[in-house]
């Protein structure tokens, strides 16, 4: 009964200790791409977006500079940085708060805000 004691409370002791948790760091992004012309806007209420780099698993990947409408009316474009030691993803800001980016909610707003635009034409 002892040993049964023993052996259980090793292993318990031994699970509080055997937790340990692994962070991965890729270090700050590399150095801006060569500046574009930056293109006409498409129309009036939309926001231009610079180029950046933002990571993708171990490494980083650039993401061309386009043309989007703000989260909300009023917000404004806040670019993605990296301060030396961790990265900060790009957010719409204004009187309504802070709005995640999302590189999908970009593309299907600018295909439907397109569609809709000739539609009207």
């Amino acid at each position: 009964m002892k040993s049964k004691l023993m052996v259980w409370t090793l292993l318990a002791a031994g699970s509080v200790f055997a937790q340990f948790s692994i962070g991965v760091r890729i270090g700050a992004p590399p150095p801006m791409r060569v500046v574009r012309v930056q293109p006409r806007s498409p129309g009036a209420g939309y926001s231009w977006v610079a180029g950046y780099w933002y990571p993708v698993g171990n490494h980083y990947k650039w993401h061309d500079g386009y043309w989007t409408r703000p989260a909300y009316s009023g917000a404004r474009w806040v670019e993605p940085h990296h301060d030396g030691q961790r990265y900060y993803a790009g957010y719409w800001d204004g009187d309504r708060g802070q709005v995640g980016h999302n590189h999908s909610w970009d593309r299907d707003r600018a295909n439907r805000d397109h569609n809709r635009d000739h539609d009207h034409q």
